[in-house]
């Protein structure tokens, strides 16, 4: 058995030998159960194997790539002597993803056997589909038992990086991650429908956010302010909020940063959504002499809006999406929004992609009542509003804070500061920290704070996700 496993490690492509890393692996390949049933032989020459071999249609790991026997060309040379004592096996090499090789005669195929092939793969999609589904709906039932919640960021999170690991292509990582997020959308709402509530109205950045984050199968509601998207998660309104806090031109989302100060709602997850703005109006561009949309839009947009509406007066609004119904109305009106919210409003679109810098992106935080569990070592972020008070005054008193956390091999991943509004000079500092809150290095560190800070909250850990 050793020397048939021995002399087909030997077969090559040019330099690189076909390994098989256990003897499972093997019989995979060779398309049988078990090793009783290989040829009768007690040793076989390299031509017999080979001949033997062929008969499968599997594919082999050879390098990098994986062929099959029917195809390859081996240089198999014949044995000049029986092999009785063999070489130890060889180490097993890396794991690597397995692709599902395509029929051998792929090219004689036409259209109409490559569409009965695709029926027959979504037919057993499909069927799996539901099995899944099956399952989670159990899930949600025992959840709801034991009063768990039904969206686990944590979870989430590890369903997208597995399947992501197990990718080999051609599909690709984002498209992937869009299939599955709509997936789990169907799945959360089964197990129980969710209400999630963002900065209306519909077509907004924050609904194209909570989308991205959700997908098509929870209820959304569309709210006026931030602090009403506070206020309908606290009360049960809704199960979770979307709120904007930071963009990468324009740094933090001020109003909505405040509001985390007294409220005793948890960030649970984060996302991000790259945006891209348009100018928007029935108006043709020489008529257009104010230009409406939500300050931190305005911001995002505002070199390109000096140089081609030099004497158009910039106008806040509540919202993108609420801009575009004020400039579908308004004449001389614009808007600066997303297509999304063109389309939706049914008003043309002047110029797109006007934000000063590309690559411009919204981080957004999931609130909800309960805080998110770990989703493994070096996975989470911790966020923290810490008040120094009269601290403050003492010399040193900002590296005295900080040192805590650095003292115990704890990264500081954001700093900033936002006055209390209580007093003249006196700041809040938000803080993201790598590690979960309920790592003892991390409650340590609070503990110490707490001794000398008037003010340490912590607002939440959640899966780090990246932009």
């Amino acid at each position: 058995e050793r020397g048939l496993i021995y002399v087909a490690g030997r077969a090559e492509l040019p330099g690189r030998p076909i390994q098989f890393g256990t003897t499972d692996e093997f019989l995979e390949f060779v398309g049988i159960k078990s090793l009783a049933e290989l040829p009768a032989s007690d040793v076989l020459s390299n031509r017999q194997i080979d001949d033997w071999l062929r008969q499968s249609e599997n594919p082999v790991q050879v390098g990098d790539k994986e062929v099959g026997l029917e195809t390859a060309e081996l240089p198999l040379e014949p044995a000049e002597e029986p092999i009785d004592e063999p070489a130890a096996a060889p180490a097993r090499p890396p794991r690597r993803n397995r692709r599902t090789r395509p029929p051998a005669d792929l090219s004689r195929m036409n259209i109409d056997d490559c569409r009965q092939q695709i029926d027959a793969l979504d037919h057993q999609i499909v069927e799996a589909l539901n099995r899944r589904l099956t399952l989670a709906a159990e899930i949600g039932r025992l959840k709801r038992q034991t009063g768990g919640p039904i969206y686990v960021a944590e979870r989430e999170e590890a369903v997208f990086r597995k399947v992501c690991e197990r990718n080999a292509g051609p599909i690709g990582e984002p498209a992937l991650r869009a299939i599955y997020r709509e997936i789990m959308s169907a799945a959360i709402a089964l197990e129980q429908p969710l209400k999630i509530a963002y900065l209306g109205p519909e077509a907004t950045n924050s609904h194209q956010a909570a989308l991205q984050k959700f997908g098509a199968s929870v209820e959304y509601q569309g709210m006026a302010t931030f602090a009403d998207i506070f206020a309908a998660v606290d009360k049960g309104e809704a199960d979770y909020g979307v709120i904007p806090v930071e963009n990468s031109t324009e740094g933090s989302v001020r109003d909505a940063l405040d509001l985390f100060v007294e409220t005793e709602l948890k960030i649970v997850a984060q996302s991000y959504l790259e945006i891209a703005y348009c100018l928007i109006s029935a108006e043709p561009l020489e008529r257009i002499t104010k230009v409406y949309s939500k300050d931190q839009a305005l911001a995002q947009c505002r070199h390109w809006l000096q140089r081609h509406l030099p004497g158009a007066q910039p106008c806040d609004a509540p919202s993108t999406a609420r801009a575009v119904q004020i400039a579908k109305d308004e004449p001389g009106a614009a808007a600066v929004a997303n297509e999304l919210a063109a389309n939706h409003h049914q008003v043309p679109i002047l110029a797109r992609d006007i934000e000063d810098v590309r690559g411009n992106t919204t981080r957004f935080f999931i609130i909800g009542r309960q805080s998110s569990g770990t989703a493994g070592p070096g996975r989470d972020v911790s966020t923290f509003i810490i008040s120094l008070g009269d601290e403050a005054s003492h010399s040193g008193s900002l590296l005295r804070m900080l040192s805590p956390f650095s003292e115990r091999g704890l990264s500081l991943t954001k700093i900033e500061s936002r006055p209390t509004k209580k007093r003249a000079w006196d700041y809040y500092f938000f803080i993201d920290v790598a590690g979960h809150y309920d790592d003892p290095r991390m409650r340590e560190a609070v503990a110490e704070l707490k001794k000398f800070c008037p003010l340490v909250k912590w607002l939440g850990s959640y899966p780090i996700v990246l932009p």
